[in-house]
């Protein structure tokens, strides 16, 4: 059966490093469909101190709704309304070709270190993400920052390092610093 669901209906999904036993790990299509990957460690000392507070109370918390559907929906719409121009949308693509080893160019160290490389998926959510980081930030343009300050939780997931990778202690979050390095950024104060 298939039930659709009311807008804006989306899924967050949490992964437990520590324990995989009784489950299984998604194939990589399917991770390629999560736009970010998110590593939140520990909290702060005080922050965890305050969440025991909050969490062994025996009044529960009143929530407040902080925006509607319709809301959310309208400023989704208008961070797809942000312009971005072609040599960004361009640099996006190079981040995400660059990591696919078997692609053309491909630096040596994705040939030596990299499985499977980000799809154009992974292009489309670097450009979406920049625009809503630049929204947020005040601005109705996106910049090579914004890109480039994104290009962590969207690429993270998607360069799957290879055994050479793993045995070398060489991560994907690693690989990525590096193709940050390596494919240069549009020039002209974008």
């Amino acid at each position: 059966f298939t039930y659709k669901l009311p807008e804006p209906f989306f899924v967050l999904a949490t992964q437990n490093p520590i324990e995989q036993e009784g489950t299984y790990a998604l194939p990589q299509s399917q991770q390629d469909r999560f736009m970010f990957s998110s590593i939140i460690g520990h909290l702060p000392r005080a922050q965890e101190i305050e969440v025991i507070e909050q969490t062994t109370r025996s009044t529960a918390p009143k929530l407040e709704r902080v925006m509607t559907g319709e809301e959310l929906l309208h400023y989704q719409r208008i961070v797809r309304e942000v312009p971005v121009v072609e040599p960004i949308v361009r640099y996006a693509v190079q981040l995400a070709a660059a990591s696919r080893p078997a692609g053309k160019g491909a630096p040596d160290f994705v040939r030596d270190y990299v499985a499977w490389g980000a799809s154009a998926r992974a292009s489309i959510y670097l450009v979406l993400a920049a625009k809503a980081r630049a929204v947020l930030d005040g601005r109705f343009h996106v910049a090579v920052k914004d890109i480039q300050a994104v290009a962590m939780p969207v690429l993270r997931h998607r360069v799957v390092t290879n055994f050479r990778a793993e045995s070398a202690r060489i991560k994907s979050e690693d690989l990525v610093k590096k193709l940050l390095e390596y494919v240069k950024p549009p020039s002209s104060g974008l």
